[in-house]
Formats: C-alpha cells, structure tokens, sequence
C-alpha cells in the first residue's frame, strides 16, 4: 500500500460521504469511514443507494490534494482511476466486470458496485475529494424496485469478511489514487468499458428518444462518444445519456 489509510469503522451512520464532509477540516489524507449499515446513503443523480445492514461495503475515500496538483478540469481522472482500481480488486477475486460509464462497475449486464465522487474546488484546482463507494458483497436479496443488482457472493457462491475485503480494496485504491497516474490511464479506461464497440440501445435525456448507438470511447473532458448507425459520433455529458438494458 503506497499510502497509510485510516478506516473508521461505523455500526450505523446516515452517509459515510455526508459524514466525511462534516469531519473534512480533521480528516487525514486517504481517510477511509466505512459503515456497517448506512440509512441515506447517496448514488449518482440523486438517487439512494440501497444496502441489506451488515452485508455490503458502503464507505468513502478522502483525499487530499496540494495546490496545482490535480486541476479542476482534470476531475474525470478520479473517475477513471477509481474505477480502475475497483476492476483491480474484483479481478483479484476472480470476478471479470466493465465499467459503465462514468465509475459505475458491472458484472455482464448487472450493477455490483456505485460511486458518488464529490470534489472541492480551490480557483481551478480541486483541493480535496471525497469518493463514496457502494460494493454488493454478501447481499443476496434486493428490492423489487431494483433495476439490475448483483453481488460478488452470488457470483462466487462464496461468503466475504466485509473488514477484511476493505483492506485489500483499499490497497488498489491506493495503488490507483496516487499522483502522479499512471501512464496510459485513459486508454486502459476505455478499453474497459462497458458495452464499447458494441451497437446498443440508448436514450438521449434531452429529447427522451431512443436511438441505437456503439460507445467508441470518452473525450478529454469526460464526455461519452457515442456513434450512430449513420455514422454521427456525438459526446454526452453526465445525465444525457441513459442506457437502456
């Protein structure tokens, strides 16, 4: 592990994210609080991010950057290095999965992990981060409501420590996260995608049309390329684009 992490274990807590930002001023570098059972917890587009107590991995990452380290136009860099390095951990588990664009982590066509990134921003520079995480360990029922979940234990029949599991995942985050990122990054990201190279069914937020399209990659910027059937590549930004599955 390139860096010393501090997990702070909670038996009940509201968000580890909301929880992180109270404590941020007294938080160390590569701060990690870890919850047992978090009752609102957070996901992308505002949505709650569900969890059985004690099943599941539900924690945040705090990190710290020093001024001119890490520019604000350059967020798109956590994403990818975060989901980098939850690939890292669940092939190290023996599980294959792709990254859905932005940080979300599926296994074939079902979500096993969430991330929630939150940034402070200092002129054009981000000073710190907060990287919320929602890992299906030993979870094995879901709400109806529930679109497509699944869980490393349904995947491999096996059951997991939950403290122990958040050791070895944050050794990748760790590895991931540090400055400078590795060389090759974004290619890495891209070839990791999920549904890339493959014409799928999507649905643009702006006009609520469906349309037919093959991921071809992401800008610099963080956009989603997208290619039509008639050839049109066009980049969508977060929350203008939504897979249909």
């Amino acid at each position: 592990m390139k860096n010393k992490i501090s997990i702070e274990w909670y038996d009940e807590i509201d968000s580890t994210n909301t929880e992180m930002q109270r404590k941020i001023d007294a938080l160390e570098n590569f701060s990690v609080i870890a919850a047992v059972n978090q009752t609102a917890g957070r996901g992308q587009r505002g949505n709650t991010w569900h969890v059985q107590e004690g099943k599941n991995l539900t924690f945040s990452l705090f990190l710290k950057f020093q001024p001119g380290e890490l520019e604000a136009a350059d967020n798109f860099l956590l994403s990818e290095a975060a989901a980098l390095a939850m690939l890292d951990y669940l092939r190290g588990e023996g599980i294959e999965c792709k990254i859905k664009w932005p940080n979300d982590i599926y296994h074939k066509n079902k979500k096993i992990c969430g991330m929630l990134i939150e940034n402070t921003l200092s002129e054009r520079n981000i000073s710190n981060s907060i990287i919320g995480i929602g890992l299906n360990v030993n979870q094995k029922d879901f709400p109806a409501g529930l679109v497509n979940p699944i869980s490393m234990s349904q995947i491999t029949n096996k059951a997991y420590s939950l403290k122990e599991e958040l050791v070895k995942l944050c050794r990748c985050l760790s590895s991931r996260l540090t400055l400078p990122f590795g060389e090759g990054m974004a290619n890495e990201y891209e070839e990791c995608l999920y549904r890339k190279d493959e014409f799928h069914e999507y649905s643009d937020c702006a006009s609520g049309k469906p349309f037919v399209g093959k991921i071809i990659g992401v800008s610099p910027d963080g956009k989603l390329c997208v290619e039509t059937e008639k050839g049109e590549v066009i980049r969508f930004a977060f929350k203008e684009i939504s897979y249909i599955i």
